[in-house]
């Protein structure tokens, strides 16, 4: 998101509207962060939103809402492990950029602790994926990614390929019978080198960064890919019933030589003046370590302290990290290209000289739309200041306008029509992007729609990607979705036949999709601002399609979770000719546009108006299918407990931090028999 779209938040006179918004772009980039390993944006500007959403949300109470991102920790849950549940929850840290927020941190734990006297541990914050080791008698047992913070992902098998880990203690040793030991996983940059270097010798597609190399890696179905990646581990934060002392600092000096692999950066300060030191050392030496950093951790030393100054929703209070200014490095730009999006959407992108940054070959920058240009002043052959945002997205920062000469090219100006089809762009009011209207005939649009259309969450159409989209179209043999099911297998086999095993899988996969359920076809159609839960919601609301297409936007905003954007792309969509009739091909390729008759029997409104939150192991169901109960009888799912939480469906081993936070609140407790009581099922 571009600083323009930030402040055109800010400037929103209706909070209400704000609020919403802010909270469907914060969601969108936890997702992307946490789940597709993809960082759109710096964490300056996401810490930015986050802070304008906790200002809003505090100054207009009644906007509360349980599933915001402000009382959750984002999630790298992947659906592909068996989740577990934290003993206690993994939290993330507040984060600041500058000194002044580091010393009105230092002046809280004074006014906490009533002036006790404290010391404070500076560690370095390494960039990878936060992970919990459990250790039962000596022996590594159970391994789980930070998830939600609640839950997360079993990975126990690929960790165990970890040379760092140890995976049995020393005999001798004074660790605790059973203990919890947190840190990161990372990919060191030797390994991230090498696989880039790997990867393009074989014409792969490079990976972007030492953290996000880590998450896949580790998120591999096969620990075979983990155990050749070179992963390794820097362990923080020691927990668990006979750990040796109450000082932070002395049980990570236990643990070093317990086998663990502590940063050797680690240092207690006495001052705040100590802190800055650390501080100014650690930003200039942080290029000398063989791991990516984005800055600095300080905990406070006493865990005493730390029980003291207790936790917020989100945050412990007795810990802050600072992150570092992104690296700078200056290049020239040569180039400006056009790239078209599945939405239409056109993105401008530097190409400029090759330039080391943060650990990897800078070559691209995007320069996120129009206005970023003309307020740039960017002309061809310019140097340019570029830093990589959040350390992953380059980004051009500045002009070296000293620096221009005969040498400067021409000004960089936003083209007029697309560079894909020739159309004339438009720009609507109100927003900062740039878009090619022909959303029927222009190519990268209709294969992006394609692509979302089969993807996982959307028809999930097996042996069909990226590539095979690309050169079907190239053939001819697809223009849109629904060609799809006019598709032969004889067609795709080859002259000689001799890709007849892999075509016949193909077809089976597409005729597979005609499977699946209203909700996810309604989400394939990839309708502008039509996500995964609006789907569902526009789905159970109106049943069919033939309802939906008659909705008017009034209606649409009546169902919970439809605002006035989602009401306005739905009508406009469903009022495009072109639109109706792909509907209307799909219908006869067999494609479910309307509730199953199981689920409209399952309807009911028992749980409206209730909001749910699900926590243990269950015997009758699984977590996902209690959910689907829910939201088939009026219910709402929610990942937190508040005040407005209806009641708590507790199974078996259920986190004793939930249970107790269920106590404080007053909070019905229902069991799985109860529930199922409740909803009428035996």
């Amino acid at each position: 998101m571009s600083q323009q779209q930030i402040l055109n938040f800010f400037s929103d006179p209706d909070p209400r509207e704000e609020i919403d918004e802010l909270r469907r772009e914060l969601n969108r980039l936890n997702h992307a962060y946490y789940v597709d390993n993809r960082s759109l944006v710096s964490d300056q500007e996401f810490d930015q939103m986050m802070h304008r959403l906790q200002t809003l949300e505090a100054a207009h109470p009644e906007c509360f809402d349980p599933d915001s991102p402000t009382q959750r920790v984002g999630s790298d849950l992947s659906g592909d492990f068996r989740t577990v549940e934290h003993s206690n929850p993994m939290l993330s840290l507040a984060n600041t950029y500058n000194r002044r927020e580091v010393g009105d941190f230092y002046r809280r734990v004074q006014d906490g602790l009533h002036g006790q006297p404290f010391r404070i541990c500076c560690e370095m914050k390494y960039d990878g994926l936060s992970i919990s080791l459990i250790y039962d008698h000596g022996r590594l047992t159970r391994a789980v990614t930070r998830g939600d913070g609640v839950r997360g992902d079993d990975v126990t098998r690929n960790i165990r390929t970890i040379r760092s880990i140890p995976l049995v203690l020393p005999p001798g040793g004074s660790w605790p019978p059973h203990f919890e030991i947190r840190g990161e996983v990372l990919m060191p940059w030797e390994s991230f080198n090498r696989l880039n270097s790997e990867r393009e010798a074989a014409g792969e597609p490079l990976l972007a960064n030492p953290r996000n190399a880590a998450s896949g890696t580790l998120k591999s179905k096969d620990p075979r890919v983990a155990a050749s990646r070179g992963l390794d581990a820097r362990l923080y934060y020691l927990i668990g019933e006979g750990i040796p002392g109450e000082s932070h600092y002395d049980n990570l000096m236990a643990a070093r030589e317990w086998g663990f692999k502590i940063g050797g950066e680690m240092q207690l300060a006495d001052s705040l003046e100590e802190i800055y030191e650390y501080i100014d050392r650690w930003d200039a030496g942080r290029a000398s370590l063989p791991v990516a950093t984005d800055g600095i951790v300080l905990k406070v030393n006493s865990l005493v302290q730390q029980r003291s100054l207790g936790l917020t929703a989100k945050s412990p209070r007795w810990a802050i990290a600072y992150k570092f200014q992104a690296e700078e490095q200056e290049t020239v730009l040569r180039e400006v290209t056009f790239q078209v999006g599945r939405t239409g959407a056109v993105t401008p992108v530097a190409n400029m000289d090759p330039v080391p940054l943060s650990g990897t070959t800078v070559r691209r920058a995007t320069l996120n739309n129009a206005d970023f240009i003309r307020e740039m002043d960017l002309h061809l052959g310019d140097t340019v200041r570029v830093i990589k945002g959040g350390e992953i997205i380059p980004k051009i920062i500045g002009v070296r306008t000293d620096l221009r000469g005969p040498h400067t090219g021409a000004p960089v100006t936003f083209i007029t029509r697309c560079p894909e089809c020739g159309t004339p762009l438009v720009r609507f009011e109100g927003e900062a992007a740039t878009y090619c209207p022909n959303s029927a005939l222009c190519p990268p649009q209709i294969k992006g729609r394609i692509e979302h259309f089969i993807s996982r969450k959307a028809m999930n159409i097996d042996s069909l990607g990226p590539e095979t989209v690309d050169d079907l179209w190239q053939r001819g043999l697809i223009h849109d979705v629904a060609d799809l099911y006019l598709l032969r297998a004889d067609q795709l086999s080859g002259e000689d036949g001799e890709r007849m095993k892999s075509a016949q899988k193909l077809i089976r996969g597409i005729g597979q999709s005609r499977e699946v359920p209203f909700e996810r076809v309604l989400f394939a159609l990839g309708i502008r601002f039509v996500g995964e839960t609006a789907a569902k919601s526009l789905a159970r609301a109106f049943r069919n399609i033939d309802a939906l297409m008659a909705a008017t936007a009034d209606e649409l905003c009546r169902v919970d979770g439809i605002g006035g954007v989602i009401a306005g792309s739905v009508v406009s969509w469903m009022a495009d000719a072109h639109n109706r009739q792909l509907v209307e091909r799909l219908r006869r390729a067999g494609l479910r546009f309307e509730l199953s008759g199981e689920q409209l029997e399952a309807q009911s409104s028992l749980l409206a108006g209730q909001s749910i939150v699900i926590s243990g192991v269950f015997a009758r169901h699984s977590r996902d299918e209690y959910k689907a109960l829910i939201e088939q009888h009026g219910g709402k799912n929610v990942g937190s407990l508040s005040k407005n939480t209806a009641f708590l469906l507790a199974g078996e081993n259920m986190g004793p931090a939930k249970l107790e936070k269920a106590g404080k609140l007053g909070l019905r407790i229902v069991g799985e028999d109860e529930f199922l009581a409740m909803i009428g099922e035996e």
